[in-house]
């Protein structure tokens, strides 16, 4: 796998290896430090300290307000069991969310928790996130988790991760969450239940006993009516406080700087225009105006945005004047801005240079490429509306993105480029997106894409040096549209085009074998499969590995080579029990044939231990990727006639009917399906049960037991509300259950949980 590093995490008689999210800055998982200057909000802290029954504290107020210094001295007097996030938009991913929390978490006791391969269904995050809530609970002490900037996560599926949280805390866990805008938790069930601490702008705001000890250590020392006459003005906004003791500091002889405003007042921005940056050098108030494009600063990277030297000497002279520049780390190498300094300065350069702004994106985004930080280079490629710079860059970075889970972010990525018209001009973009909405199982979005990829032109090279045209021919493979012997030649032409280091080559081999297959050409298939194998081995592809070596181990059943049989298929499961790839596309045939396998033993237990998993995957069975999808359920439709379950097995027959009425030529694999519909024909019905669940009502059964309503599951799947509602009554009808509470406890005894 890329886009993750390895650490070892003990926290049981048995080290663990964790992945964790790569080049996770120290900060964001630190309680930050203390500024000079800051107040000690004794009176607030000591609130927060005694509402240890409020499992959830909800700070919420607007910039300026000081959320974060709040959040952090409470964090100091519940120190040592306190986990820390500060959230920013690149967190805004529900895997990556989900990782965070985990490694902030692990900073005060390791728990026993994994973030599997998301498939990107709202459902899989919501699943995650009640793990998490358990594996908390199984720690040897409750802890205090603090998740600032709140207000940067923004997606439904990242909201539903900290909403299922919140509701899910174990007893004595607390929960704080500083935002500047509504954070979408169901308040109102919190509030009811006594568990809801809630801290606003009235809460927050500097009284007049607190306003005279930020003003001095500022630097400003008014007697009590200044000190009133100022209180009111900023109606006890600390950020306004502080501003207004610079523009003194500015200006000494001014001591009635002669403004009203409060965190939300629109002549803020002429506040600081008037009264501190027309007091500052001019060289200073363009350092400032323009490095605010950054998120984080450091001198190297201001250097080469602004076209100059000495800039790690000017950062070190603003923090230590206190201009709102805060350092990230102790070494002090990257700094930031205040959020709402960084505003109010982004607005400044807006109006001074706005014919800048493009460039000092460019610069930044070609400084962070070189010096290896690809995703902050594409979001600064994407300010600057460099379309065919952020086409490159996620062409280089989907793959390894995807791969680490961080579906939704790819999707943001590529739903950017469509936004902007990029697809026709980068087919290769279009291709890339074509597969994720395949194995994500969105047939319709990938239908879409593929029509783009087609209408591209196929001239240029792709990142690795294969030409475009060869990545098209491995799309029209897997797609196996044209039938059979298109579909082999498809792959065989994708093979020969590709680089030789392509990792796709591997996937070709697997096609062009499995072509075969579906001629039941079994002679031929066998020793391309076996190259195939060597190959995903060698491009590190294991859950590739695993499924080619089902397939030659269901050759192997075929000719009744036993020993055979059993190496393939224990190595495959050793593979996924090695690696997190349970939520992978190709692991419900791996699944499906390991139950087949347990039951020709006679172990009915392990089988319906596989086959469980097996049917979590069947939403992403579908005709965008018809063959393997197609055996995957052949193999779930025989393990339940093996059961006895007709409903089952004609459920998945259902399925794979539909797929074949998209791809009608799959070789000997609709053969296989009318040979079991016959077979079911002669079995006495059985009892319908969880097993009928079509694949559609199989997507919406991990979002019953969350907090979702009905009508927010419509929007999650993207599905009318009458659909929702005709899906739930189904899958009553199907369990035997008139109510959604009875629907939760019926899956819980069965031990049955969707997609999750």
């Amino acid at each position: 796998m890329m886009g993750r590093s390895l650490a070892i995490r003990r926290g049981s008689s048995t080290p663990r290896v964790v992945l964790m999210p790569l080049g996770l800055p120290a900060s964001k998982i630190e309680v930050p430090r203390q500024r000079r200057g800051l107040v000690d909000r004794a009176a607030l802290v000591q609130r927060l300290v005694q509402a240890d029954d409020a499992a959830v504290t909800l700070i919420q107020a607007p910039a300026g307000y000081g959320k974060t210094t709040l959040m952090a001295q409470w964090a100091e007097r519940s120190r040592p069991r306190v986990a820390w996030l500060s959230l920013d938009a690149g967190d805004d991913d529900p895997t990556e969310l989900l990782r965070y929390l985990d490694a902030a978490i692990a900073r005060v006791e390791p728990i026993d928790f994994e973030v599997d391969q998301l498939p990107g269904s709202p459902g899989a995050a919501l699943v995650g996130a009640r793990q998490l809530a358990s594996a908390m609970d199984r720690m040897s002490a409750p802890i205090t988790l603090m998740l600032d900037h709140v207000e940067t996560v923004t997606s439904a599926e990242s909201r539903d991760v900290m909403t299922e949280l919140a509701l899910r805390l174990p007893p004595g866990t607390r929960l704080g969450l500083a935002s500047r805008d509504p954070v979408g938790l169901p308040t109102a069930r919190l509030r009811a239940a006594g568990g809801l601490l809630e801290l606003g702008v009235g809460d927050l705001a500097m009284s007049i006993d607190e306003a005279p000890e930020l003003l001095r250590r500022a630097g400003v020392d008014l007697d009590d009516t200044e000190v009133t006459r100022l209180v009111q003005r900023t109606e006890g906004w600390p950020a306004g406080l502080y501003l207004a003791a610079l523009a003194m500091q500015a200006t000494p002889t001014n001591r009635d700087v002669g403004f009203t405003f409060s965190g939300n007042d629109r002549f803020m921005v002429e506040y600081l225009r008037s009264e501190l940056l027309d007091h500052v050098s001019q060289e200073d108030v363009e350092f400032l105006t323009r490095t605010s494009v950054l998120d984080a600063m450091s001198g190297p990277l201001c250097d080469a945005l602004l076209g100059t030297t000495g800039s790690q000497l000017v950062l070190e002279r603003l923090e230590s004047k206190n201009l709102l520049v805060v350092p990230l780390d102790r070494q002090r190498e990257w700094y930031r801005y205040h959020h709402l300094f960084g505003e109010l300065l982004r607005s400044e350069l807006a109006r001074r240079e706005p014919d800048t702004i493009r460039d000092l994106h460019r610069n930044a985004a070609g400084w962070c490429e070189t010096n290896g930080r690809p995703e902050e280079a594409l979001r600064h490629a994407q300010a600057a509306g460099d379309v065919d710079d952020v086409a490159r860059l996620v062409l280089d970075l989907a793959q390894p993105v995807w791969a680490s889970g961080r579906v939704e972010t790819v999707r943001r990525w590529m739903d950017w480029l469509e936004e902007r018209g990029a697809l026709p001009r980068h087919p290769a973009v279009a291709i890339h997106g074509a597969l994720i909405h395949a194995l994500l199982g969105r047939t319709g979005q990938a239908d879409r894409w593929v029509e783009a990829a087609e209408a591209g032109p196929m001239t240029g090279t792709l990142a690795d040096g294969g030409p475009t045209e060869a990545l098209l021919a491995y799309l029209r493979a897997l797609l196996a549209r044209d039938g059979v012997a298109r579909m082999r030649a498809h792959a065989q032409a994708a093979y020969r085009g590709l680089e030789l280091r392509s990792p796709y080559r591997a996937t070709m081999l697997f096609t062009e074998g499995l072509s075969y297959v579906l001629e039941d050409d079994q002679d031929r298939a066998d020793p391309i499969l076996a190259a195939a194998v060597d190959a995903a081995d060698v491009a590190g592809a294991a859950p590739l590995t695993a499924v080619v070596l089902t397939e030659r181990a269901m050759i192997a059943a075929d000719q009744h080579r036993w020993s055979a049989v059993k190496a393939h298929s224990d190595r495959a499961l050793a593979i996924m029990a090695e690696g997190r790839f349970s939520e992978y596309w190709t692991s419900a045939l791996v699944y499906a044939w390991a139950a087949r396998v347990a039951f020709s033993r006679g172990d009915v237990g392990e089988a319906t231990g596989w086959l469980d998993r097996a049917v979590r995957l069947r939403p992403l069975l579908t005709y965008s990727l018809p063959v393997v999808s197609m055996q995957a359920l052949l193999e779930l439709a025989r393990a339940y006639v093996s059961l006895a379950d007709i409903a089952g097995a004609r459920a998945v027959l259902r399925q794979a009917a539909e797929i074949t009425e998209r791809r009608r030529d799959l070789g000997i694999l609709p053969v296989h399906a009318d040979q079991l519909r016959r077979q079911l024909d002669t079995m006495s019905a059985h009892v319908v049960g969880a097993s009928a669940l079509t694949a559609a009502e199989l997507r919406l059964v991990p979002l019953l037991p969350t907090h979702l309503s009905f009508p927010e599951i419509s929007e999650r799947l993207y599905v009318s509300r009458h659909t929702v509602k005709t899906q739930v009554m189904s899958i009553y009808r199907k369990l035997g259950v008139s109510s959604r509470s009875e629907a939760i406890e019926r899956m819980e005894l069965i031990g049955f949980h969707g997609s999750g």
